[in-house]
């Protein structure tokens, strides 16, 4: 199993996990790798230090430093918490958005938290009628569920 470090165009990095260095390069050519956060296919492998299993080595004298910044307080760790929070309060009605969103703001449905999917022509329409909405672009990783 070969663990890559990888990433996108965009600079986002990220961890595959292949069969071989071959495999990685058929999937990749194949367009079937791409950045968990912004969907890119433009995907670099970065340097990776191979694991060498040394036995009875010693090990270090001191551990290696932490970087000042964990990863989870980057800007895209941030917004994928800000993301996954929407998630949690908020109820998912598809492609029925732009109804829900209607029937709510007449009296006609109870108020409450909704996302879902509404084409350019929708939500301007539910602009012009003195609806709020905002688009909130979901990366292919919160859209399904993990097994």
């Amino acid at each position: 199993m070969k663990v890559l470090n990888l990433q996108c165009a965009h600079g986002h990095g990220f961890e595959g996990w292949f069969a071989s260095n071959g495999d990685f390069e058929t999937q990749l050519a194949g367009g079937l790798v791409s950045c968990p956060l912004c969907s890119d296919t433009a995907i670099t492998k970065l340097l990776t230090a191979p694991r060498l299993n040394l036995g009875n080595a010693k090990p270090p004298a001191e551990p290696a430093p932490v970087p000042a910044v964990a990863q989870s307080d980057s800007p895209e760790g941030r917004w994928m918490r800000a993301v996954r929070e929407v998630m949690a309060k908020t109820e998912d009605v598809g492609d029925r958005f732009a109804a829900e969103a209607r029937k709510m703001h007449y009296g006609e449905a109870e108020e409450r938290g909704i996302r879902g999917q509404a084409t350019r022509e929708e939500a301007k329409d539910l602009l012009d009628e003195g609806i709020s909405v905002f688009s909130l672009p979901l990366p292919p990783a919160l859209k399904e569920t993990l097994q």
